[in-house]
């Protein structure tokens, strides 16, 4: 443990100038005491370290002195690639791993350089959830991603959907989505040979079957993911509902509804009327979710199909009328 903060604090030490006992302290989280004792050690094995005294004063390498200690780990480099995403690497556990690779790869440049991962998180972050969404951390999310990197068999407990009847099953980990602030597991079912996508938080036991196994070159993470969104959109699209659109809810119907089956149907639709209005069959996923989502574009969309929801659409208008009448 002492070995690895020694290292971290003269990979510190290589990538700036000077600090201060204050600001290894807090980067190495220690004691500013505990500093002082680790300054005195490397100078004792060789290790450069000069002390300015006063107000001023801190700690810096004299004498150009270059480590060469500077060879990522694995669990540091793949941590690397995904240093653009730190809520995921914090979530995932991964920090400490990310932030020993960005130190190496800090020490390893020219000094003119040193300061690029600063500017580049200062020029792009990524939020991914929802907004007015609070996103929660699955609590067995490190124990999945520990399994995802080292490639080793898990036996899962799971709800199955909001149920509350619970399944087992020996699990193959593939791979990590984190869509909208929601973590998802791609794995495939162990003796089986297909992949399965399950949501973290209905994990509720997670442990390691104690082997390794062999992962399917052609399986492609992106590729599955994408294959499987667009059939999970699909399959909700259960139902059809009419309706008579303007132009300008034609334009913000992608907006209201699934994007893809929005563009499919005014491709479908036939020429529009004399208004510029045009009927559209557009697959949703209820009436109740329908009427929830079309109800947005106001006077834009008249439903005709199925007759219960245009009575609903009819009742809303003379409330409508009722509040604003007066």
């Amino acid at each position: 443990m002492r070995a690895a903060r020694l290292i971290k604090m003269v990979l510190l030490l290589q990538s700036r100038p000077s600090m201060t006992a204050a600001e290894l302290a807090r980067e190495l989280e220690v004691s500013e005491r505990t500093v002082t004792r680790d300054a005195q050690a490397l100078s004792e094995a060789g290790v450069p370290v000069y002390a300015d005294r006063g107000r001023a004063g801190g700690y810096r390498l004299i004498g150009g002195y270059r480590t060469r200690l500077t060879g990522l780990g694995r669990s540091e480099a793949e941590a690397l690639f995904l240093s653009g995403v730190p809520g995921a690497l914090r979530e995932m556990g991964l920090e400490d791993a990310a932030s020993a690779a960005r130190l190496k790869v800090s020490a390893a440049l020219m000094p003119s350089l040193r300061d690029a991962s600063r500017t580049a998180a200062q020029r792009f972050h990524l939020d991914a959830p929802n907004w007015f969404k609070e996103p929660k951390t699955p609590e067995l999310l490190p124990a999945v991603a520990d399994a995802v990197w080292d490639d080793r068999r898990i036996v899962a407990r799971y709800r199955r959907g909001e149920a509350a009847s619970e399944a087992e099953r020996e699990l193959e980990p593939y791979g990590l989505v984190l869509k909208a602030g929601v973590w998802y597991l791609c794995a495939r079912v162990a003796g089986h040979g297909s992949y399965r996508v399950y949501r973290i938080d209905r994990f509720t036991a997670v442990e390691a079957a104690g082997e390794r196994f062999e992962r399917d070159g052609e399986f492609d993470l992106p590729e599955f993911w994408d294959e499987r969104a667009e059939q999970f959109a699909r399959s909700i699209l259960r139902s059809e509902v009419v309706v008579r659109v303007s132009p300008g809810g034609v334009r913000r119907l992608p907006y209201t509804v699934d994007p893809q089956s929005a563009r499919e149907a005014v491709e479908a639709a036939d020429a529009p009327d004399a208004d510029g209005w045009v009927t559209l069959t557009l697959p949703v996923e209820s009436e109740e979710v329908a009427h929830t989502q079309l109800a947005s574009l106001g006077p834009e969309i008249e439903v005709l199909q199925p007759p219960s929801l245009r009575e609903r659409f009819a009742s809303d208008a003379i409330r409508l009328a009722a509040l604003y009448g007066g």
